[in-house]
């Protein structure tokens, strides 16, 4: 990529490096940051710094940092590491989505449109030799740039809008990626496609003449025949759940004329992914039944999904209603996408008081909080009750997992 062709603020080279961070990497106050890396953060921001030309304020921004890449990118847990602030840290994707998204696409160039603190940008890159990455807040990309010098990674780093880099770029890459910003100016969360930043729906047709595959990432809470309906070429959908918490939406744009493959996906789980072509869902007609001997219930990137009907015709299941996503069968099915129990029904009137279980509770009148108050059970244990609604009227299953 020639620089010359961009009007940049800011080009920051591994090769010709600076170190603004000099004062943070210190000896000393990396050892404070250490060694209150498990401290409560509030009551750190209480005391004065014990350093005169690092402020309390930095300090804990390291210290938070060191304690989300804790729990989401382990990876970074090396020394003269440096941490953006907490809402770059929140919006981060974790170490086990990033390794989701490196196995879908791969080729010698690459570029991240907006690259953030660079989690995923880290991940994706491992598929290619020669990576760019472009985001407009200068601060981060210095971060980014230091951080990956640390690591020993090499790439290009662009200070620059994504949109001035669209129309200023002359080059074309393998594959790119955009995680749009999904806060309005007043900071409110948004989530159709004209309401992100960038817009993608004006940019769509900029991103295919640059690259034959681009990817982006989305809210879990974006509609998905929405998307089908605005985004052009759109090829794949990704519903990316962790440990059965829906954390992302991916979409996969290409020029293929194949209908939308969607693939549902709970990371760190034993469940097997489940995937289908977009549309077939109103093909099918559901059988229906009384509970049987068991009860699956899907993981919550299947329910996502809303192929209820082809999750029963695929794994021969039956449904208790219509507007119950529960699924029964008197034979056991293995390699369902979700929770299998092992159930029989029970009479209300039989719930003794005081008792332990987990409450479930689908298309029925009653929350699981009222269910508890009104039956005085207590929370948690092995076993569950299941308040829900079969062809036959209101229900109440008692079951355990079936291991």
């Amino acid at each position: 990529m020639r620089f010359a062709e961009f009007n940049l603020n800011l080009h920051y080279s591994q090769n010709n490096m600076h170190h603004p961070f000099s004062k943070l990497l210190r000896p000393e106050a990396q050892d404070f940051i250490n060694t209150n890396k498990n401290a409560d953060l509030q009551k750190i921001l209480l005391k004065t710094s014990p350093f005169s030309d690092v402020t309390i304020q930095e300090l804990v921004q390291q210290i938070k940092g060191l304690q989300v890449a804790e729990k989401k990118f382990s990876f970074l847990l090396k020394e003269n590491i440096v941490f953006p602030p907490g809402l770059n840290l929140e919006q981060a994707s974790s170490e086990p989505t990033g390794n989701y998204k490196k196995n879908l696409i791969k080729g010698k160039t690459f570029a991240d449109l907006t690259c953030g603190f660079g989690i995923d940008a880290w991940f994706l890159s491992q598929n290619f030799s020669d990576t760019t990455l472009i985001e407009q807040n200068t601060d981060l990309i210095k971060i980014v740039a230091h951080n990956w010098k640390v690591l020993g990674k090499k790439a290009t780093f662009l200070n620059q809008k994504l949109e001035d880099f669209l129309n200023q770029n002359k080059d074309k890459f393998d594959a790119i990626y955009l995680d749009p910003a999904r806060r309005d100016e007043q900071k409110n969360k948004v989530f159709l496609l004209q309401d992100l930043s960038p817009n993608l729906l004006e940019i769509q047709e900029q991103l295919m003449r640059i690259s034959e595959t681009v990817m982006v990432k989305l809210s879990p809470l974006v509609d998905l025949k929405y998307l089908v309906s605005v985004v052009h070429h759109l090829s794949e959908i990704h519903i990316v759940a962790v440990k059965n918490d829906v954390k992302e939406l991916l979409l996969i744009i290409n020029h293929s004329e194949k209908e939308v493959l969607c693939r549902c996906v709970n990371l760190e789980s034993d469940h097997h992914d489940f995937e289908f072509y977009f549309g077939d869902e109103e093909h099918v007609t559901p059988a229906f039944s009384q509970p049987l001997k068991y009860l699956y219930i899907a993981n919550n990137a299947v329910l996502k999904s809303g192929a209820f009907n082809l999750i029963s015709e695929e794994f021969n299941l039956k449904k208790l209603h219509q507007n119950t996503q529960l699924f029964t069968s008197e034979d056991l099915v293995k390699d369902f996408p979700g929770r299998i129990l092992e159930i029989r029904p029970i009479e209300p009137k039989k719930i003794k008081k005081g008792s332990q279980f987990n409450i479930i509770s689908k298309n029925y009148p009653l929350k699981p909080d009222e269910i508890k108050t009104k039956y005085g059970i207590k929370d948690g244990g092995k076993n569950y009750l299941i308040f829900t609604q079969s062809i036959s009227g209101k229900v109440v299953l008692e079951g355990q997992i079936y291991n």
